[in-house]
């Protein structure tokens, strides 16, 4: 062969060589709702063993990430959902925008308690499990003099007025949950009384999840309401801060799933297994992340004292009806927002006037006070019209749907007046109790 043929083969075979490696590149994209600590540590691992993929991270709210996948046309959505709210996953599944994955890894438990950790139909898989709790900061508590709660229930008290944070479901599918808990562990209507009380007796709701144990951990706030793994990564990372487990919680799966419609399905599904694998799995345990495996041979590999689900001493008496959540997704949000996010200041105004009604009387009986609780920690609609399917259906509606906008937009309207107006009430009638 001449020198000249040889570089001849040698020239095709570079351009064969760079052809094929470009047609391995692939761009995953993931909507997420966690925090950068935990999405720069998978994207930092799986970039290193899968160079020729790069990982692009889209982080947003679970209900915003909803909204970006059912708005994106199909061919150009992004590859992966990975995030906290099992319900969001149902509402995705049930719009047929996930595909089949199958049931994953026979190492990992079908079920954690009596909640499937994979989708019983193959289309999301749990890939780590969460709980939800009560974060405290320790100095605030102890300047303060406020004493250390522990259970929802504990948060309603007037000790606590002015100290708490949560934020709202509409921002924070983690929030959303925590909502759906109490709902489903206390009722319906004695689980509005218990957010509603905790909603007027907080300083703040914040804006994003993240606002909640930030303003703990800084000593903003002196306790929030959060998803554990916040409350477990920032004391485990040194911070002056203590979180629990209320009875009244649930451990559920975060999921990931394929979407479907996606440019790179195959590279989603590669992100998705390494998530999964034993190096997936035990990126959890660092502590800035702090997360609960759904591989139960991680724990193994955890530092003393660390909270292990399939241990049994993680009490959650909630079994998570996910359902349930899904089909009232929607109307929990709304509600959330018009009773306490969007009038805030009036609620937290009426507790106070309670609380103080409540110091001056000390435990003497009186119907306007107890007509002013009535008003403040009633949900606007009942445990009846929760289950009115065109109520459900008409939250359900996508934002195209001119008329049923319109209607959605005059209901929510009425329930915010009604709130507005009762809290106003409340006032009057707490401040003339006796």
């Amino acid at each position: 062969m001449s020198y000249l043929t040889l570089c001849r083969h040698l020239i095709a075979a570079t351009i064969t060589a760079l052809f094929a490696g470009a047609t391995l590149a692939d761009t995953i994209s993931v909507v997420t709702s966690f925090p950068k600590e935990l999405t720069a540590a998978y994207k930092k691992a799986y970039e290193a063993k899968y160079p020729q993929d790069k990982l692009e991270i889209l982080n947003k709210n679970t209900a915003a990430g909803i909204a970006y996948v059912r708005e994106q046309p199909a061919g150009s959505r992004p590859e992966v959902f990975w995030a906290s709210a099992p319900d969001a996953f149902e509402v995705l599944s049930s719009q047929k925008l996930l595909v089949k994955i199958g049931p994953g890894s026979p190492s990992i438990p079908a079920k954690i308690g009596n909640y499937p950790v994979n989708d019983p139909e193959g289309f999301y898989r749990g890939q780590a499990l969460a709980g939800y709790g009560l974060m405290w900061n320790t100095r605030y508590m102890a300047a303060n003099k406020l004493p250390a709660p522990k259970e929802w229930a504990d948060l309603i008290k007037p000790v606590y007025f002015g100290h708490l944070a949560i934020s709202s479901p509409s921002r924070s599918g983690t929030t959303h949950l925590t909502v759906e808990t109490i709902l489903q562990g206390e009722g319906w209507t004695k689980g509005w009384a218990q957010v509603l009380a905790i909603g007027g007796n907080s300083a703040a709701i914040t804006e994003r999840s993240f606002g909640v144990p930030d303003g703990v951990s800084n000593g903003q706030f002196g306790i929030g309401l959060v998803i554990d793994f916040f409350g477990l990564a920032a004391k485990n990372s040194g911070m002056p801060v203590e979180f629990i487990y209320p009875s009244v919680t649930s451990i559920v799966p975060a999921n990931i799933a394929l979407i479907d419609g996606a440019k790179s399905s195959e590279a989603g599904k590669r992100f998705i297994d390494f998530t999964l694998s034993e190096e997936g799995q035990t990126l959890l345990l660092q502590k800035e992340i702090s997360r609960l495996p759904v591989l139960p041979s991680i724990y193994a590999k955890a530092p003393a004292g660390y909270p292990n689900p399939f241990g049994g001493k993680i009490q959650a008496k909630v079994n998570f009806n996910a359902n349930l959540s899904e089909s009232r997704y929607y109307v929990v949000v709304s509600l959330f927002d018009q009773m306490i996010t969007f009038r805030h200041k009036e609620l937290a105004a009426a507790m106070k006037a309670i609380h103080d009604a409540e110091r001056r009387l000390s435990g003497k009986a009186s119907a306007q006070l107890d007509e002013a609780r009535k008003l403040v920690l009633s949900p606007i609609v009942d445990e009846k019209q929760i289950g009115d399917k065109k109520l459900l259906e008409l939250f359900k509606a996508k934002k195209t749907d001119a008329e049923a906008s319109k209607t959605k937009a005059k209901v929510e309207e009425e329930w915010a007046s009604r709130a507005k107006a009762n809290y106003a009430r409340a006032i009057e009638l707490a401040s003339a109790a006796k």
